[in-house]
């Protein structure tokens, strides 16, 4: 339960409307769709304990999510970036509140969260049609927009040299650990059935690797360490969809390498509970949502040493470099061969986890109204 401070209510209380732009109920779930979900169930717990008006404006067909303290509305009759651009800012003219890098071009009354800097620094991820209208859509908002939002520092400092917008304007409102806290190990299905159908899997450590197949995800170099991972006695499983808005990347695999696609977040729960720890080797994050998560459920993590991720884990995660292999199998070696070392990991990921609160984020998004 998000409990309200004084700042809250008298932000809230002091706000006649306010609307969320909901796009992103309509879309596949990746960690920018899930800051949105999250940073808006906390506002709805604020507006529902404050007495604000806040909606919650959706393109047809959407879905009612039933967040507490926010009024669900479908207004216009197109959905995607038509929806976003036409129809949302004609039918609805009240300050505006986007979570998912995008908002309406002509609208000025609005905060607009953009999450990284990506479509900038690793435009080879990304589709022709995705970064061109990144491109020039971003530029707009930042330029419109009341206020830019972001998820980190390092996102701040390329957003500003990407966007010419001063560090000191952009507003820092980081990803939360809470939602974990609603994860089942118990009611996983598939990541529990590739275990326990597989003798090699239920007989050795595993180490995780999430996220798409975007180049920027570097995710061939834990495939690139499977002979290195067998001297170890350790398979690799990866688990993660793939979005469409990335290019298709052919990644061979080897006999310890398990990949299981698409998993809930019940599978979530069970991978990192079992996991010997999570590695995560990526070029550049704005954020790196599945670190925090890996956590605050007591994974050990193995992080990239680069963007924002040093900002993230503190001193809570060992660090290698994306390009240094023999960084991540020193690491690993010494995983394995420490339990006490991967129990202070634990240790030290569960509190600083707790530092990282949707709740904080709301309050801060309410603080910029």
């Amino acid at each position: 339960m998000t409990v309200l401070d004084k700042r809250g209510v008298n932000e809230m209380s002091t706000l006649k409307s306010l609307g969320v732009n909901g796009r992103f109920l309509a879309q596949s779930t990746t960690g920018v769709q899930r800051y949105a979900l999250n940073v808006a169930r906390s506002i709805g717990a604020v507006s529902s304990q404050a007495g604000g008006a806040v909606s919650i404006i959706a393109p047809p067909s959407t879905k009612n999510p039933d967040i507490e303290g926010l009024k669900f509305e479908v207004l216009g009759k197109n959905s995607g970036h038509i929806w976003e651009q036409f129809d949302l800012p004609h039918y609805y003219r009240g300050p505006l509140l986007n979570f998912c890098n995008t908002a309406p071009a002509v609208k000025s009354n609005q905060i607009v969260c953009i999450h990284d800097a990506n479509v900038f620094l690793a435009p080879e991820s990304y589709s022709l049609r995705f970064r061109a209208f990144y491109k020039i859509i971003q530029p707009i908002l930042a330029r419109r927009a009341t206020k830019i939002t972001t998820v980190s520092k390092f996102s701040a400092r390329q957003i500003s040299a990407a966007l010419s917008v001063k560090e000191c304007d952009i507003a820092v409102l980081p990803n939360g650990y809470e939602h974990v806290l609603s994860w089942n190990s118990a009611l996983s299905d598939k990541a529990r059935s590739a275990i326990d159908s597989n003798s090699d899997l239920r007989s050795k450590h595993f180490i995780l690797v999430l996220g798409s197949r975007a180049k920027h995800k570097n995710i061939q170099l834990a495939i690139d360490l499977s002979a290195e991972l067998s001297k170890l006695n350790l398979n690799l499983i990866i688990a993660g969809g793939q979005s469409k808005i990335f290019k298709e990347e052919y990644m061979k695999g080897a006999d310890n390498i398990f990949n299981l696609g698409y998993v809930t977040d019940h599978d979530l729960a069970y991978l990192f509970e079992r996991a010997l720890c999570l590695v995560f080797p990526s070029m550049t994050e704005g954020f790196g949502l599945p670190v925090l998560e890996a956590m605050a459920l007591g994974c050990p993590v193995i992080s990239t040493d680069r963007a924002s991720l040093p900002e993230l884990c503190g001193d809570a995660a060992l660090l290698a470099s994306p390009v240094r292999p023999l960084e991540w199998i020193k690491h690993l070696q010494d995983i394995v061969a420490s339990a006490s070392l991967r129990e202070d990991l634990i240790g030290r990921g569960r509190e600083r986890a707790a530092l990282f609160s949707w709740n904080k984020t709301a309050l801060g998004y309410m603080s910029l109204l």
